[in-house]
């Protein structure tokens, strides 16, 4: 058990567009690969936007991916609120929204965990599924059939697809979590107050934004009751 880790995002983020590009006349295919959160082990917290863990590889920066296809990316950042709770919380997964350019694409989705998280270990909890979402010029939204995957799927210009990808399980319970670390996370604001509170039974005062010992030792005493 000293070995074990809670499961990760899953084995890769595979998103392929395909179409005409109307800036230079050719056709063109992109292929967007994500990352994702890894699970938490008895040491750590899992690793945040991991490699592919089939192919230890990940998409080009956002820069390049302008420069190279038809696609305007609105955000590309951290998926909140993914990481699965645990004494290590899992790390996060990536959540970006691309804009098509081109008149006309097609997308395919291959990707894990679109009904149900990474799981956790020895009391951790699951990590957050993976979210894929159509937005239509005409504000219609499509959810693949499968949630993480479906093929063929037609775009036009000014649609949007919105990933988030699967957050790590975690590791442990998460009221065992050392409220530093906690602490450390609201500062960083991957989790809020109330979040650090109901997750992790941590008090942190709001004015001085540190840590309530007597109130955390308590509802923590609370909980194990």
């Amino acid at each position: 058990p000293q070995r074990v880790t809670a499961a990760p995002a899953g084995t890769s983020g595979n998103f392929a567009l395909g179409g005409n590009d109307l800036r230079t006349g050719n056709g063109f295919v992109m292929y967007q690969l994500s990352g994702g959160g890894y699970g938490g082990n008895i040491n750590n917290d899992g690793i945040s936007n991991g490699c592919s863990t089939i192919g230890i590889s990940k998409a080009p920066p956002v820069e390049i991916m302008e420069q190279k296809f038809p696609v305007l990316y609105h955000h590309y950042a951290l998926h909140e609120n993914s990481a699965g709770p645990g004494k290590f919380r899992g790390g996060y997964g990536l959540d970006y929204e691309i804009e098509i350019l081109c008149d006309k694409a097609t997308a395919s989705f291959v990707m894990d965990h679109g009904l149900k998280g990474p799981p956790g270990v020895r009391g951790g909890l699951e990590g957050e599924v993976n979210k894929v979402r159509v937005k239509r010029k005409n504000l219609k939204v499509h959810i693949p059939e499968h949630l993480s995957k479906e093929q063929d799927i037609d775009l036009n210009k000014g649609d949007k697809v919105h990933v988030r990808t699967p957050g790590g399980g975690g590791f442990g319970k998460a009221c065992e979590r050392d409220p530093q670390l906690v602490l450390k996370d609201v500062l960083e604001e991957k989790y809020n107050l109330i979040q650090a509170k109901e997750i992790y039974s941590v008090i942190i005062d709001k004015e001085k934004m540190d840590i309530d010992w007597k109130k955390t030792l308590k509802i923590r005493k609370n909980n194990k009751d």
